[in-house]
């Protein structure tokens, strides 16, 4: 038979330094955490000032009569009551479902397609990728103004294009129904580079062993985009989905300097700020809070579809 070793005796050294070890450790953690708060500090004052008061002041005076001046008299759900009765709020509400399908749908959908496309890096990628981005650094109040006149009637370029093959054409694109929809539309529609940039640090992430596999397995580039990019990109496109939909919820210059809410192209900011304008600070505020429900429920929707809580590889 086998004879079991006693274990072996720990000397009076060994046993102080892991009587040492366990302190130290605490304490390297408590200066770690310090550092950590320390740094966090500034961000939350920024946050607690500059964020949280003001949704708080917002839903607090959504309740109230406030004209901006004099201290805000509660009113409770009177503002409400006054946005849910009036028609144009429900046109601004369709609107906005219709940009948020398409941004989540079609633009979403470019702004991947692109990131696929310069990941490939065909001939005059990046030439095409500083054309691509070029648009995006340009402020929303420039480009809404040159599509102001590109689609004007008399002098705009495409109908003036259009005009080549039929002399008779004309359409007032910004100012008739459902052309204004779609003209606001074609202002974002293709500007997808936040997008293609979240979708293109997601390619570059994966580990290149999970193609080489997959060749050897026989799949085609198809099937590796659809069954290994498309799923460990999830996060980045639901990323890129909550940012688009928001996006449109919050569109404000796009539609005042083309529309200003013509052709039924109504949205909450561009209503909030009449608000404001006749001096209806609590109708202007209840409108916020709907803009602000609307976005956390995009983001928890989102959120839950794509399952950016779970972890990717």
């Amino acid at each position: 038979m086998k004879r079991l070793k006693a274990p072996a005796l720990r000397t009076n050294g060994e046993t102080k330094k892991k009587r040492l070890k366990a302190p130290a450790l605490r304490t390297n953690k408590a200066q770690l955490y310090f550092w950590i708060y320390l740094f966090l500090l500034p961000c939350v004052f920024i946050f607690l000032a500059f964020y949280l008061m003001p949704i708080v002041t917002v839903v607090v005076t959504s309740f109230c009569q406030w004209d901006g001046f004099n201290a805000p008299k509660f009113d409770g759900l009177a503002n409400y009551t006054k946005m849910f009765q009036n028609k144009i709020f429900y046109q601004s509400l369709w609107n906005l479902l219709g940009w948020a399908f398409i941004a989540a749908t079609l633009h979403v959908g470019f702004g991947i397609l692109m990131a696929f496309i310069f990941r490939e890096k065909p001939k005059g990628w990046r030439f095409t990728q500083v054309v691509f981005m070029i648009p995006n650094v340009i402020s929303v109040a420039a480009w809404s103004m040159i599509y102001k006149y590109f689609f004007r009637n008399d002098i705009g370029m495409l109908n003036s294009i259009i005009r080549i093959f039929d002399p008779d054409f004309a359409c007032d694109w910004f100012f008739q129904k459902p052309e204004a929809f779609w003209a606001i539309t074609l202002t974002w529609l293709f500007y997808a580079v936040i997008v293609t940039l979240l979708v293109q640090g997601d390619l570059m992430a994966i580990p290149e062993q999970l193609h080489e596999a997959a060749t050897l397995d026989g799949a085609s580039k198809w099937q590796q985009i659809m069954r290994i990019d498309l799923p460990l990109c999830r996060n980045a496109i639901g990323t890129g989905v909550i940012c688009s939909i928001t996006a449109r919820i919050a569109m404000y210059e796009a539609i005042y300097l083309t529309t200003n809410g013509a052709g039924k192209t109504m949205n909450l900011p561009v209503m909030l700020v009449r608000a404001i304008q006749d001096g209806k600070y609590g109708v202007a505020n209840a409108y916020g809070v709907v803009m602000l429900v609307l976005g956390l429920l995009t983001l928890l929707i989102v959120n839950k579809l794509f399952r950016m809580d779970d972890p990717v590889y």
